[in-house]
């Protein structure tokens, strides 16, 4: 049996296309994993800095992909459950040692030997996926494929950001940066009464902002009116990131989400960091917080502004992507 899949060759043939669809055998699941029938795979920037060879190639080939939302198709030997036709999602942490340090210590996102979904393993730009079966989140039913997908990294990554920046109830917070991370994590905020200051570039970008209830929204690394308490930086640059320390309230800290930064300038010690504030980077996720996070969106209605690809189309979603093209979330449907 054959299914599509999209696939990145190293190096890739085409730059502006990077990823092939081809025709391949339906993968089998090994002992403690399970196969999913792919309904819809988000997009993320990740995948930008995969296929653009930012993140250094772990195989020769790989299909990217790491929103997954799946019916179960076949489990593996060694697991009961979940039952077949079951709703999961899959997201960018696949798996863990579960034996190292920080693993021991209840920090898995930081594991010695993680396994990443679309990058060390095989993802979900495909008609199926193979995933592992402890590392599956619980999805409902009755929401919309599309409308799941975003939330299974874009929207933990977002919500752990949340939590890394160490965000109240009723806090001031900035987001700098508005795409698929932040229009959900604002959805957050807003539940926890938070003001949310957003600084982002794109006039679309701040109409997406002042829809979803921001209290200010600037350019991308423009000031807000008042000292923040907390931030949350989700573009790539440094610039953004000395823009988010510059508005922060003594004792405030930037949460910096972004697996790959371009660099960061020299500063000024004594006006941006002195009187304890902090930076802190933003590394990955546990189980707990795609659980805590899921459940969470279910309770307060979550719902992203999504854009939607055929998989024959997941080179364009790439791109719309890298040319903020897309207002909220990309999803690609098999």
């Amino acid at each position: 049996m054959k299914m599509r899949a999209a696939v990145l060759h190293h190096p890739a043939p085409v730059a502006s296309h990077p990823l092939a669809i081809e025709d391949l055998p339906i993968p089998e699941p090994g002992p403690g994993e399970v196969l999913l029938k792919v309904e819809a795979c988000g997009v993320c920037r990740t995948d930008l800095h995969i296929t653009a060879g930012e993140l250094p190639p772990l195989r020769s080939t790989v299909t990217p992909g790491h929103q997954i939302v799946g019916r179960v198709k076949k489990l593996g030997q060694g697991i009961d459950g979940p039952a077949a036709g079951a709703r999961c999602g899959v997201s960018w942490l696949g798996g863990v040692d579960g034996t190292c340090l920080l693993c021991r210590k209840g920090r898995e996102n930081l594991c010695d030997h993680p396994t990443y979904t679309g990058y060390s393993v095989n993802g979900g730009y495909a008609e199926y996926a193979v995933a592992r079966a402890d590392f599956l989140i619980p999805l409902p039913g009755e929401v919309a494929a599309t409308d799941l997908a975003p939330l299974l990294c874009a929207g933990i990554i977002g919500f752990r950001s949340l939590r890394v920046a160490e965000v109240a109830p009723r806090a001031r917070v900035g987001l700098f940066g508005f795409g698929a991370s932040a229009h959900l994590a604002i959805e957050v905020l807003k539940f926890w009464n938070c003001e949310v200051y957003v600084s982002t570039r794109g006039a679309s970008h701040q109409q997406l902002a002042r829809d979803r209830g921001a209290t200010w929204v600037g350019d991308a690394t423009d000031r807000p009116p008042v000292a923040l308490d907390c931030a949350v930086t989700f573009a790539p640059s440094g610039e953004v990131v000395l823009a988010a320390l510059a508005s922060l309230r003594k004792g405030g800290i930037v949460a910096i989400n972004a697996i790959h930064l371009d660099r960061i300038p020299q500063f000024d010690y004594d006006s941006l960091l002195w009187g304890e504030r902090q930076l802190r980077s933003v590394a990955n996720m546990t189980r707990q917080d795609g659980r805590d996070f899921v459940a969470l969106a279910a309770k307060i209605g979550i719902r992203p502004r999504t854009t939607v690809f055929r998989l024959e189309d997941v080179n364009d979603a790439l791109l719309a992507i890298e040319e903020d093209a897309v207002d909220g979330a990309a999803v690609v449907v098999p």
